[in-house]
């Protein structure tokens, strides 16, 4: 089966597209749902802008029409991350250079598909990171259209993967509604909760008190809302690198902090994302990789994650080399193909580490639904609810797609 034509369009996202260095830089305020100040990041007019991106259609051979979406994740242009997509630019590059070269492409094999596609994208020029991430869903879908089969049959197929249809657990993200969020996971007993978006030193505190109030109330609250006794959620937060504005970036100072959190956040385990971010990839392994080995030096039971500087699959393979932490969030645009979102599963599993199965909530509900797919074939320990920072669309979108998913695989 053959490609035959190629669609473009432009799209939303699930969410905002926002400048983090105008923002932890300072400066900068909500008004609503708006951020106001001055941005610094390339490509952003204003600190906030409505999240856009590019949807890729493959018509095949037979007229059916597989769809991927070229989008970006919400923080684009830092910490080694592809900058903002040039929308107009790409869909104009998609209906006609793209398409001229990828015009009789056979899509049967989804893996040798997709390297003969990464060579036309970079014989065109055409790098960004974003657009091979939609490209290379479209070209799963046709796959698994042309063959018959579910698109986590075919990744386990063209992948070398065992298929074991067992759900992966999802977790959410409250963005800056961080109780009324929390009470939604926790009523719908979501496996891994709030993340929290501790992206400031105001959300944090002066020595991290806010947040520690945070953990608390979040741990008393879930056993008063959801009644279940079996329900023990693993709670998740991301800071940002404000652990390490806040104390000087002194691993010791910051390891104190995070026991103190571990303790509030009792019974539950605890998994921290970015406590710190350095300048470098090579920095951030540094720092990180000093903060687990404290930890692990005084027995604090917390699953340390790394999230920025760890963008493309080299970068995955870095930490894990390094031992940096105890878990990668691989997050889906910034390695464009999900060939090597599957792969980074695949190697991370092979070594031992943890594997979060991300994102961004900038995303939209076809990229979604395409990394359910991903995450139940390789098994990934954790996956995002996305798009949007609404918690019930986002839940929705993943926990429905991998129980319809799990319905057929039972059926095979």
């Amino acid at each position: 089966m053959k490609v035959a034509a190629v669609l473009a369009a432009e799209i939303r996202g699930g969410y905002f597209y926002d400048d983090q260095a105008a923002i932890r830089a300072g400066g900068t305020r909500a008004d609503g749902e708006a951020i106001l100040g001055t941005p610094v990041t390339a490509g952003f007019g204003a600190v906030r802008i409505p999240g856009t991106g590019v949807a890729i259609g493959l018509r095949l051979e037979d007229g059916s029409l597989l769809w991927g979406d070229a989008i970006s994740v919400q923080y684009p242009g830092v910490a080694g991350r592809d900058p903002l997509l040039p929308i107009a630019e790409t869909v104009g590059a998609v209906r006609g250079e793209l398409a001229a070269a990828l015009a009789g492409l056979d899509v049967r094999d989804f893996r040798a598909a997709d390297r003969d596609a990464a060579e036309i994208l970079t014989r065109l020029g055409l790098t960004h990171r974003s657009l091979a991430y939609g490209l290379s869903q479209a070209l799963l879908g046709a796959s698994a259209r042309a063959t018959g089969c579910t698109m986590a049959e075919a990744i386990c197929r063209d992948f070398d993967l065992e298929l074991v249809a067992r759900p992966v657990p999802i977790m959410a993200q409250s963005g800056d509604r961080r109780h009324d969020n929390a009470d939604k996971m926790i009523l719908k007993s979501v496996d891994a909760l709030p993340h929290g978006l501790i992206n400031t030193q105001e959300k944090f505190g002066p020595a991290g008190e806010t947040l520690l109030e945070y953990v608390r109330w979040v741990a008393a609250r879930i056993p008063q809302l959801n009644h279940d006794p079996s329900y023990r959620p693993t709670l998740h937060f991301d800071l940002y690198g404000v652990a390490g504005a806040a104390f000087d970036d002194d691993t010791e100072a910051i390891a104190a902090y995070l026991s103190r959190l571990v303790e509030a956040a009792a019974p539950y385990d605890v998994r921290l994302e970015t406590p710190v971010i350095a300048d470098s990839r090579a920095g951030q392994i540094e720092r990180l990789r000093a903060i687990r080995e404290t930890l692990a030096r005084d027995g604090v039971p917390l699953t340390l994650l790394a999230d920025e500087w760890c963008n493309t699959l080299e970068d995955i393979l870095a930490f894990a080399e390094a031992e940096a932490c105890d878990m990668v969030q691989i997050k889906m645009p910034d390695l464009g193909s999900v060939a090597n979102s599957i792969l980074a599963v695949k190697e991370c599993r092979a070594v031992g580490m943890g594997t979060y199965l991300g994102g961004s909530c900038a995303e939209t509900e076809q990229s979604a639904r395409v990394a359910v797919h991903v995450a139940v074939a390789t098994q990934a320990d954790v996956q995002l609810a996305k798009p949007g920072m609404g918690v019930d669309e986002g839940l929705m979108i993943v926990a429905n797609e991998q129980a319809r998913l799990l319905a057929e695989l039972a059926t095979r």
